[in-house]
């Protein structure tokens, strides 16, 4: 352990990987998630970006406990299977590679910290990808740095009546989606950065999300690359992604970003009962092909407790 690697009571932490990230495992056999101090977690992920618990005995509801004890509010998407309660959800993303993003980061609900439990590690492939935007925004050119610095981005799609709504009803706590508003919708998309929602004529909407791709993070000032530009759309329209004139990405920026994005990338090589804790305001996440198809993973997003944070 370097003298920069931050200490967790009950655990042996050593570096994951080739950058910041962090190993856990357990230490004099403390296997309970729960003997982990949730202030000492949030300071080493404030240090780290990512961590992966390794060697705890972890089910879904010892993963959603472990959940809610750094969580102020957990928030979900009622368009994924529900699993271990209101918390887990089930990664049904198909087989094919995911490009890496944020977590509902092109949306204004995305939260503040995302999570993952393999409950069943592939035999081989499969990995979690995971790419720091310190690193990013650090390796980039100085004309793209110039130009993010410069100008937000801007995600618009178009999401049908039946989706908007279950999402509102589902975090407005009702059963009725039938009765749900746009306004309240509009209500609700009160995060980060700016959202305008136009209902259409068949009752669905489109929205316009304006957030700046290069910004401060969870944990403090410096500048972090990370965004969903070139992430997937799972379950949703695939967003159209410009600057705020409605000009699109270069090609030319499009390919660094690409290129950049692979070399600072990571992979999280699951095993049986592995946790990860990502800070999603952060460190980006995607996934290698899936190789094999009993690769079960499950993911809950939440808002890191203000207190901790505080702490």
């Amino acid at each position: 352990m370097t003298e920069h690697t931050p200490t967790i009571e009950n655990a042996v932490v050593t570096p994951y990987g080739s950058g910041t990230g962090l190993l856990v495992q357990p230490r004099d056999g403390r296997t309970d998630l729960s003997a982990l101090p949730p202030t000492e977690v949030v300071r080493a992920l404030g240090r780290a970006g990512f961590l992966l618990f390794r060697g705890y005995d972890a089910g879904l509801e010892a993963f959603s406990a472990f959940v809610e004890a750094h969580s102020e509010r957990v928030t979900l998407d009622p368009a994924r299977s529900f699993h271990g309660g209101t918390t887990a959800q089930k990664v049904d993303a198909g087989y094919d590679s995911v490009g890496l993003h944020l977590e509902n980061g092109n949306s204004p609900f995305a939260p503040t910290i995302t999570w993952f439990y393999c409950q069943k590690a592939a035999s081989a492939g499969s990995q979690t990808t995971v790419c720091d935007g310190y690193r990013v925004w650090d390796a980039l050119s100085p004309q793209t740095r110039a130009l993010f610095d410069a100008r937000d981005i801007v995600y618009t799609r178009r999401v049908e009546e039946a989706k908007w709504k279950g999402f509102a009803a589902f975090h407005l706590g009702t059963d009725d989606a039938a009765s749900v508003t746009v306004e309240q919708l509009r209500e609700l998309a009160q995060g980060d950065g700016e959202t305008v929602i136009d209902p259409l004529d068949d009752g669905a909407i489109r929205y316009a999300y304006r957030i700046p791709a290069v910004h401060a993070t969870l944990f403090g000032p410096r500048p972090a690359f990370a965004n969903s530009i070139l992430g997937p759309s799972n379950h949703y329209e695939k967003p159209r992604i410009t600057f705020p004139d409605g000009t699109d990405l270069p090609e030319a920026v499009l390919t660094e970003l690409a290129k950049v994005t692979e070399e600072q990338t990571e992979e999280l090589d699951w095993a049986d009962g592995d946790v990860a804790l990502i800070d999603n305001t952060r460190v980006m996440h995607g996934r290698r092909p899936i190789v094999d198809t009993e690769r079960t993973i499950f993911n809950a997003q939440s808002d890191l407790d203000t207190q901790l944070l505080a702490a």
